[in-house]
């Protein structure tokens, strides 16, 4: 492997990978896709506690995925890039794939809608 894609890789894995491993961060994107937030009203919207919510922020912000903005006292959440929304969706899609095509290698389980059975064929 080249050294240079080697190391892009890791930085991939350190910035983006890790900043990614807690479902509740990915969430976080999510609810900013739609407008940028406050801590208050996400940590409302998810039901767990504002420091929880001001920790994963932190974690995204670190990687550059969100970024702050203050308005006056109050300080607002976004994505600092929606490609990172279309990615997670992109990631989302594969999975649903991958999940519809295990449950094709399980006997007897029902083929996906639009495919034919391979029943009385």
């Amino acid at each position: 492997m080249e050294p240079s894609l080697e190391r892009e890789i890791r930085q991939l894995h350190a910035q983006i990978c890790q900043a990614l491993a807690d479902p509740k961060r990915i969430t976080l994107l999510y609810m900013l896709e739609e407008a940028p937030k406050r801590v208050t009203d996400l940590a409302e919207a998810l039901a767990v506690p504002q420091p929880t919510v001001s920790y994963h922020l932190r974690v995204l912000r670190e990687r550059g995925l969100v970024v702050a903005e203050p308005e006056g006292t109050t300080v607002y959440y976004a994505l600092a890039d929606h490609r990172i929304v279309e990615a997670l969706d992109t990631l989302r899609s594969m999975l649903a794939d991958i999940l519809a095509e295990q449950a094709e290698l399980v006997p007897g389980a029902r083929p996906r809608p639009g495919q034919a059975s391979s029943e009385g064929q």
